[in-house]
């Protein structure tokens, strides 16, 4: 809760990933790659409740064994490949009472922090925006950044008449890391998007960034847990 607004903390998590099968309870320094999201979000100090969305038994089951809520089983045609994430969130957030704030944490940003949730949703409640969600510091401009054409010459992304030679030349870009959603429940119900012109960010380290999508993102997360 923040200033008498109540939160709820959502974690959307089906069990038929391809790029890494079965990732929300592969291992990870040794705790399944969803517990780590479940114990930030046990640690917020704005979060008045945290559920699981999930279709899959084994997820529902390590989830609860963490302490995460399970109140209902996903439908499975909330969890086809081409199912939308929001509209397995809106399905989740219409299972359970209302809450003023509803807040996505993905089980495939496990290096977020507790702080990083409660700083998000802050930043969102303190600039009295509908949508605040977080994003790192790209590592190239978007200057250098091309695009194949049908022939196989480089398109660059932008189409600047000015050339940056040098990194610091370029003004700061970020890109979402998928880490924290927070939004006004209201809000997200009309919109069903967290992106729009009224969408703010939140900024994070890229050491916190990192999205689980394969083994070596895998790997690569657990060599910055060992650091």
């Amino acid at each position: 809760m923040i200033e008498g607004q109540s939160i709820l903390g959502v974690i959307l998590a089906r069990g038929g990933s391809k790029g890494l099968p079965r990732k929300n309870v592969c291992e990870l320094a040794g705790k399944p790659l969803i517990g780590w999201t479940i114990e930030a979000g046990q640690k917020s100090e704005h979060l008045d409740r945290l559920i699981l969305s999930s279709d899959d038994e084994e997820i529902m089951n390590v989830s609860a064994e963490y302490g995460c809520d399970v109140p209902f089983q996903r439908p499975s045609e909330l969890a086809e490949d081409d199912t939308s994430s929001m509209a397995a969130l809106l399905h989740a957030i219409d299972q359970v009472e209302p809450y003023e704030y509803v807040v996505l944490l993905q089980p495939t940003s496990p290096l977020r922090r507790a702080n990083d949730i409660d700083a998000t949703i802050k930043r969102c409640h303190e600039n009295n925006a509908p949508v605040c969600v977080t994003v790192t510091k790209t590592d190239k401009p978007p200057q250098w950044m091309y695009t194949f054409g049908s022939d196989g010459r480089l398109e660059p992304v932008l189409d600047e008449p000015k050339t940056v030679k040098r990194r610091q030349e370029a003004p700061d870009t970020y890109v979402v890391n998928g880490a924290v959603y927070v939004a006004r429940s209201g809000w997200l119900r009309r919109h069903e998007t967290f992106y729009t012109d009224q969408t703010i960010g939140y900024p994070m380290p890229r050491e916190r960034s990192a999205d689980v999508d394969t083994a070596l993102d895998l790997k690569w997360c657990e060599i910055l847990l060992e650091k």
